[in-house]
């Protein structure tokens, strides 16, 4: 291990064939799956030709289609991380590419619009007990992230993120948009703080959700999208902190992934900025005086950022992002991430980086706020891993 890095993967993506999910899915909710899945499947497929996705995809997944089905099938997953010279991934759950997202609304979205609350809830569970028994086929390799839409019932959401803490999950989604819901710094959401900080389970906000709605089919539609996504992804951020939520849970870490980390060091300053004590700031009352900290160090603490498929630009902001705070991530299977190049790009990305700073990013960090077991992933690194020397300029 000592001349290979650790590579834990920060953003990678399983689900079933979505029939499949029909036996996971509580024996009361199985006609409303059977009437529900033909409807999926067409607006997944809408979604394809609308995400501008479809062609791309067709063409990128010639020769590719056996190491694909790694998106649930556990042989194949295990020989796509070793190719790769992944020793360890964060999981969520899948969606567009593979036509594999979840029942009853329950994706990585979550979306709380034009969803039936029991039946969202039916498909997270649905998805959470499989992905539990796939984390339990690799445990030293797999950090399942649970689905748990906390928006709509606080108990049931309780009782969920325990199940999933009980099964062997490491963490919780949760949606990014709200909507007409109460947004996080609303007091109700403190049962669901508190059990994620006892617990130990990673909150997670994951880039996909913006107001499509709003976009039309006009040209430019999808320019608009990739401009604003990631703040949609990143906007929950500000309310935690400003909220107090990390003053009240200082042991609750919150990861946002695939939301890059270009907009990590201009933001906290933004923040920063609005915290001390300014004249401008004057003529709006006390809106500090509950927080003991600036709101750069909240984030330094307990906040972490899922930079898939990083671009040098971002390695070269690494001190002013957080040396500490950023997790490389593959995002396999979909076509935007690395996979099938991973040890190509890594090479290419991370060139020349201190060995202590490169083993952070690439794999330590994950493996200090998932809890790896590195002992268990030595002789798994000491095979695959991507060797040291390779990396120095």
């Amino acid at each position: 291990m000592a001349e290979r890095y650790l590579v834990i993967s920060s953003d990678c993506h399983a689900g079933l064939p979505p029939e499949r999910y029909r036996d996971f899915v509580d024996p009361q909710y199985r006609d409303a799956f059977d009437a529900a899945l033909p409807i999926q499947l067409e607006e997944t497929r809408k979604a394809a030709k609308k995400f501008l996705v479809d062609e791309v995809s067709a063409q990128w997944r010639k020769g590719h289609e056996k190491a694909l089905t790694g998106a649930w099938d556990h042989e194949q997953r295990v020989q796509v991380m070793d190719e790769d010279g992944i020793a360890g991934e964060v999981i969520f759950p899948d969606g567009i590419t593979e036509m594999n997202m979840p029942p009853f609304g329950a994706g990585l979205s979550l979306p709380t619009d034009g969803v039936v609350p029991d039946l969202q809830w039916a498909g997270a569970r649905a998805h959470n007990r499989w992905l539990a028994e796939l984390c339990q086929m690799a445990p030293e390799r797999r950090a399942g992230i649970a689905l748990v839409p906390i928006c709509w019932d606080m108990g049931e959401a309780v009782k969920e993120i325990a199940w999933a803490k009980a099964h062997g999950l490491r963490g919780i989604l949760i949606p990014s948009r709200w909507g007409r819901c109460d947004p996080y710094h609303h007091p109700k959401y403190e049962p669901i703080w508190s059990a994620c900080e006892e617990l130990g389970m990673v909150v997670h906000l994951h880039s996909g959700a913006a107001p499509m709605e709003d976009y039309g089919e006009h040209l430019g539609m999808m320019g608009i999208y990739v401009t604003e996504v990631i703040w949609w992804s990143v906007r929950p951020l500000w309310f935690l902190i400003w909220g107090g939520v990390f003053e009240r849970h200082p042991r609750m870490k919150l990861a946002i992934t695939e939301s890059t980390a270009i907009w990590v060091p201009e933001t906290l300053a933004l923040m920063d900025q609005r915290y001390s004590e300014t004249h401008f700031s004057a003529k709006l009352g006390d809106y500090r005086s509950h927080l003991s900290r600036k709101p750069s160090e909240y984030f330094r603490e307990s906040v972490f950022v899922g930079a898939s498929c990083m671009a040098r630009r971002e390695v070269e902001l690494r001190r002013e992002i957080g040396l500490e705070n950023i997790l490389w991530g593959s995002d396999y299977p979909h076509p935007e991430g690395t996979w099938p190049t991973t040890r190509r790009h890594l090479v290419e990305t991370f060139r020349g980086v201190p060995e202590d700073e490169l083993a952070l990013m690439l794999g330590g960090n994950a493996a200090r706020v998932y809890d790896f077991d590195l002992g268990k992933l030595e002789p798994l690194v000491a095979r695959i891993g991507p060797e040291k020397a390779t990396f120095r300029a």
